[in-house]
């Protein structure tokens, strides 16, 4: 079984259930709920907002083969990325179905599946929101914290020490990161004001 540590008090997490006979694995992913779909329960987010992920992912689907798991350092040399955005290519092609993970092996593998390349961007209304506020300039920088205004209400964004982003909206308080960033989260880090 592969997820989130998890106590008698811990709320409802996404699991992998793996069934190993030795010469095949069958895997089986549940998620909390079924509105919450295999999302990466919002981890992927922080990925797919890069404004680079795009055009990175078309130049590593280019360079994929139809090998077992997919070197992550050696795709990134024959691209000329960092590991760093290769990983958030595999994300962008993995909400494709063009490529899998192997939580078993840690690793990324090759496939094509029939989906619609751009549907997770379109679906996710985190994504879409923190695009919108991004194009109408509702990111600023007030000091140490990023300070998001979406109408009258003002949101105060902190990066915090562990990673990701703290946010003063309902989301962040009702989720505290548990289910990836907030849209003014994902705001602030698509634009990187500088301090």
């Amino acid at each position: 079984m592969y997820g989130p540590a998890v106590t008698a008090g811990s709320a409802p997490a996404a699991s992998v259930w793996e069934l190993d006979t030795g010469g095949m694995r069958l895997s089986l992913t549940l998620s909390p709920e079924p509105y919450r779909g295999f999302s990466g329960e919002g981890g992927v987010l922080a990925s797919l907002a890069s404004d680079d992920v795009t055009d990175d992912a078309a130049l590593v689907s280019a360079l994929l083969s139809w090998d077992p798991t997919i070197d992550v350092p050696t795709l990134a040399g024959q691209a000329g990325l960092t590991d760093e955005r290769v990983r958030a290519a595999l994300v962008q092609l993995g909400t494709a179905g063009r490529v899998g993970y192997d939580v078993a092996e840690q690793a990324y593998f090759h496939r094509v599946l029939p989906y619609d390349a751009g549907r997770a961007e379109r679906d996710n209304p985190r994504l879409v929101g923190a695009r919108a506020l991004v194009e109408a300039g509702a990111v600023g920088r007030d000091g140490d914290v990023a300070t998001v205004r979406h109408g009258t209400e003002v949101y105060r964004v902190r990066r915090r020490p562990e990673g990701g982003y703290a946010c003063t909206c309902r989301w962040w308080s009702r989720h505290r990161g548990e289910r990836g960033p907030c849209k003014h989260a994902l705001a602030v880090s698509m634009v990187e004001v500088p301090a």
